[in-house]
């Protein structure tokens, strides 16, 4: 006699039980402090001009294929983060204000995503990058869920979809070079180093020019910290920067987690399952794509 659908389920939920205690720590864990070795961006939207340079070297150096929701079939041009663009300009036009803003990954001190992210696709890994191991990855989008910044974007057009967002071009920092939409910048809008020196310089420049910037860089404390900041003449909720306070963005990422899991732990065995389902579906896909060459 087989075993019904409810029966196998509730088998698996009790065999995640016995992490309970691992998860109700990770649930308190208190919040992570940028590392001396984390690198970053700052922003500086009082210098963009809104060329879109980087968003086009961005496509490049990610092999992304092109969004060309704002202009036609012939151009890359995102109007918003997408599964096929990871990070783009914005503009911002009211009352007689206008200001660009670039859009990326945030690159959180400590990430909502990846407290939400059950089996670790998405972590801190060197130099405090949040990066994405689609190996490991379920698609159950808790990610997108958690993300205060609604960065984490996914593939709904693929067989095997994934998650895409900015990882601060990794594989260009480990071959000695920088994000790609740094280096392409022709009024060093935005600027890629260490956090901690990013942090200094956008502190002196707002005490050289005061009647600038408005008196606060972003995602310094916002968040709980982030590793891209900003400067900015204008109001930063009105570029799309959400009002956070200092309270760590993963508060709400564990909250999610609470409502779905009903305060017991995550079904551990459950995700194993449909890991290992996904791990299968993908390979499968890459076997038969590599027929098709």
């Amino acid at each position: 006699m087989g075993i019904s659908r409810r029966a196998a389920l509730k088998g698996m939920l009790i065999g995640g039980a016995a992490a309970a205690g691992a998860t109700s720590a990770s649930a308190t864990a208190a919040a992570v402090t940028p590392t001396e070795e984390a690198v970053g961006l700052l922003y500086d939207a009082t210098l963009c001009i809104g060329c879109k340079a980087c968003v086009s070297a961005c496509r490049e150096a990610n092999d992304l294929e092109a969004d060309p929701t704002g202009l036609g079939p012939n151009y890359h041009a995102p109007l918003d983060l997408s599964e096929r663009a990871k990070t783009v300009i914005k503009l911002y036009a009211e009352d007689g204000e206008t200001s660009f803003m670039k859009a990326q990954c945030m690159h959180c001190v400590d990430p909502a995503c990846a407290a939400a992210c059950m089996l670790g696709a998405l972590k801190k890994r060197e130099f405090g990058i949040v990066t994405y191991d689609p190996d490991l990855c379920i698609g159950c989008r808790y990610c997108e869920i958690a993300c205060p910044y609604n960065v984490p974007k996914f593939q709904w057009t693929k067989a095997a979809p994934k998650i895409v967002k900015c990882e601060l071009c990794a594989h260009r920092l480990k071959a000695g070079l920088e994000p790609a939409c740094t280096e392409v910048c022709p009024r060093d809008a935005v600027i890629f180093g260490k956090r901690s020196d990013l942090l200094r310089e956008a502190r002196r420049r707002i005490a050289a020019e005061p009647s600038r910037y408005l008196p606060k860089v972003y995602g310094e404390t916002d968040g709980g910290g982030t590793q891209v900041l900003y400067l900015s003449h204008v109001p930063f909720e009105k570029l799309g920067l959400p009002v956070l306070g200092d309270l760590p963005a993963p508060s709400k990422a564990r909250n999610v987690q609470r409502s779905v899991y009903h305060n017991f732990v995550a079904p551990l065995v459950l995700y194993g399952v449909l890991g290992a389902v996904t791990w299968r579906n993908r390979r499968h896909q890459a076997l038969e794509e590599e027929g098709q060459r």
